[in-house]
């Protein structure tokens, strides 16, 4: 990714189509507007009164910024650290479901990771204390046609850019194993 796009995934010349500027103009904008000396809500405030209505893109470029001028780091939330992994798999939502809601299904492909659920919409989505029981999981199942779906594992409160990058890999790995325990069963 070259340096024009590398803070927020978002190319260029997307982000020039959807608000007028590209990054280096909006890095050059909010640096002369101080926002390097502002907390987050404040250089949000800066890109809105910049002309920029989208919430979505007012975070976008707030993140960019952030991220460009080392205010924040990869992964890097309010609450700590988060990642997010996922996995198509070739079986029904309800099936993925239900071996990540199913302890006994769950030790199949994850063994020795006991969590605490604490809410459940059935085949929709999980809210998850995790084993080490500080993090959180916002897992969430995705129909992708007929007999194939997918799982999108968010892993919250991550205490650092090092507990991230664990959490990502153990992630990967295990949506690997759980796509191998349910294409193989």
């Amino acid at each position: 990714m070259s340096k024009q796009n590398a803070y927020s995934g978002v190319g260029n010349e997307a982000v020039l189509k959807q608000t007028g500027r590209g990054w280096d103009a909006w890095f050059t904008l909010l640096d002369e507007g101080g926002a390097v000396d502002l907390e987050h809500p404040a250089i949000v405030k800066l890109v809105g009164e910049a002309g920029v209505a989208s919430g979505w893109w007012q975070q976008q470029i707030t993140v960019a910024y952030e991220l460009a001028r080392g205010k924040r780091v990869a992964h890097q939330k309010t609450g700590g650290f988060e990642i997010s992994k996922s996995k198509t798999v070739n079986v029904p939502a309800a099936l993925l479901y239900e071996a990540v809601a199913d302890e006994r299904r769950r030790e199949g492909w994850m063994p020795g990771h006991p969590v605490h659920v604490r809410k459940a919409t059935p085949e929709k989505s999980m809210r998850v204390t995790w084993t080490d029981e500080r993090t959180s999981l916002d897992i969430y199942f995705y129909a992708k046609g007929r007999g194939k779906s997918q799982i999108v594992v968010n892993h919250t409160k991550l205490a650092d850019p090092d507990e991230a990058e664990q959490k990502k890999a153990f992630w990967s790995d295990a949506l690997t194993e759980l796509k191998k325990y349910l294409e193989t069963s």
